[in-house]
């Protein structure tokens, strides 16, 4: 039967040279990342280093317009709008995210998302010349869009062309570029380089750059294959891009994986994010996607990064210092979440999830009594330097990039974007939340704000302990068996379920009618 044809390709596939990382297949995941995934990274912090000369051009240019000084609220609205712009339009590119891979392919809404980019990155380099601050809070909800789109469209991009045994790493590329590029902001922005009255500038506008190349390179690339073979139906396309993307003509086996999966996706037609939150066959994928997201940005990321500096000087450390140790946490960023590329396919995803998390709580736990004893136990200051380390490392294992790489491997073809809207749209909205709150929580609380991120922390590790599989390895369709048997979908009776199946052993044939009714 079918079923045996499954496990058979997998056995095959997992040994074999389909598994090999091919030249193709690196140079896609680099260049898409670095094209796209980088600058998500570069301007989440590359407003940073030069807020005060930015906001000295807001006061300059406000005073030249109406003769007075701006006053301090509204240059503080001002600014809290230019930080908070860009994840509000990350929450509109999640939302583009459905219509355009679905009828513009991966690659395609990849190359239309760089006109994005490259407007804001135009925009935000005149600006000065311009004399407009305006300018630049609109660029941070265009350069928003675009991170919105890239944060989504390549993990589900490179998810889709990698074999099954690369998948986790290849996956987490993305996240390692976006730390990469929240380095080289902090690099490029130091006063010694860009980050002056002088240099500003150039730093926002430089964001132009990847999307340039990116422009230039990819389009000689291959389109996803299951793209190709599932929503366009052009199996002699899929199968050329397979072909040239594992350099090898033999890919039936993964052309059969394919075709089993549209076949019982015709069943279904293809999901709107509507049909995907009421179907009872993904109800717990969603609802995983939806905490691991949730986890992610709510677990205080942003807000050890807020602290970081102040958490550093507090330690003694030169206030002319401390830029310098920002770009030493965003180093062990970007080395840690190599080391995830690395070990995510040894270790599997529910590891790193845990560990990540856990590292996460038990450091903010930590990091709440350094902060509160630090003014009367000298050591302390040192102690919350280790907890911001130790928070970083768990997150740039874990809870950073594997949540994406979740949502490509637990939904199939047709409700993937669907799912990646839901996902990427909670992921920004979330971000976007804690940029706005944060600052009033820590005004309130001070720093047991860290608790709540740490009980968050907590609530998400318990979650994926007893809810989120291990999908290391596994083919799309026996990911989606295994959460079928969590959805109990094989309770309900679909017409067309056993049809032919009538001769397979009881308990297979539960199995197959799960993942029927499941899709």
């Amino acid at each position: 039967m079918e079923l045996k044809g499954e496990k058979q390709e997998s056995s095959e596939d997992s040994g074999g040279s389909k598994g090999k990382m091919t030249l193709l297949l690196a140079l896609v995941a680099l260049v898409s990342a670095f094209g796209s995934s980088f600058q998500y990274g570069y301007n989440v912090s590359v407003i940073n280093s030069p807020a005060p000369y930015m906001q000295d051009f807001y006061n300059q240019t406000y005073f030249k317009r109406n003769g007075v000084p701006m006053d301090s609220s509204f240059q503080t609205l001002l600014w809290s709008l230019t930080v908070s712009m860009y994840p509000l339009g990350g929450l509109f590119g999640s939302l583009m995210v459905w219509p355009l891979v679905n009828n513009c392919g991966r690659k395609g809404t990849l190359l239309i998302n760089n006109l994005f980019s490259i407007a804001a990155a135009i925009l935000m380099g005149t600006s000065e010349l311009a004399k407009t601050f305006e300018v630049i809070i609109l660029s941070r909800v265009i350069v928003g869009i675009y991170a919105g789109l890239a944060s989504n469209v390549v993990p589900m991009f490179l998810g889709e062309i990698s074999p099954k045994n690369l998948r986790g790493a290849v996956g987490v590329v993305p996240q390692l570029f976006i730390t990469i590029g929240i380095l080289v902001a902090q690099i490029l922005g130091l006063n010694s380089i860009l980050g002056n009255a002088e240099g500003w500038p150039v730093l926002l506008g430089l964001t132009g750059i990847p999307s340039v190349i990116q422009l230039l390179i990819l389009p000689f690339f291959p389109e996803s294959p299951r793209y190709l073979l599932i929503q366009k139906g052009n199996e002699e396309q899929a199968r050329q891009a397979l072909q040239r993307l594992r350099s090898w003509d033999d890919v039936d086996d993964e052309i059969e994986e394919m075709r089993r999966e549209d076949r019982s996706e015709k069943e279904e037609g293809r999901f709107t994010v509507l049909s995907l939150c009421t179907f009872r066959g993904l109800r717990w994928q969603l609802i995983s996607i939806i905490v691991m997201m949730m986890g992610q940005q709510l677990s205080g990321v942003n807000a050890v990064f807020y602290y970081a500096d102040r958490i550093f000087q507090s330690a003694g450390v030169d206030s002319n210092n401390v830029q310098y140790v920002t770009v030493s946490i965003g180093a062990i960023n970007v080395v840690m979440t190599l080391l995830a590329v690395f070990i995510v396919e040894a270790l599997g995803r529910r590891i790193l999830l845990l560990t990540g998390f856990g590292l996460c709580c038990v450091s903010c736990a930590v990091l709440t009594l350094a902060l509160n004893l630090q003014t009367t136990v000298s050591w302390m200051s040192y102690l919350s330097i280790v907890c911001v380390i130790v928070y970083i490392i768990g997150h740039a294992i874990g809870a950073s990039p594997i949540p994406f790489v979740m949502i490509t491997e637990m939904f199939l073809q047709s409700s993937r974007p669907a799912a990646f809207m839901v996902g990427g749209s909670v992921h920004w909205l979330c971000n976007f939340t804690v940029g706005l709150v944060f600052l009033y929580m820590e005004a309130g609380l001070g720093p047991y704000s860290f608790l709540i991120f740490c009980a968050i922390c907590l609530a998400t590790i318990i979650y994926i302990f007893f809810i989120v599989p291990e999908t290391k390895n596994k083919t799309f369709m026996e990911i989606n068996r295994i959460m079928a048997k969590r959805n109990k979908v094989e309770i309900q009776e679909d017409k067309e379920q056993l049809k032919d199946f009538q001769t397979v052993p009881g308990g297979q044939a539960e199995k197959k009618e799960t993942f029927n009714s499941e899709l």
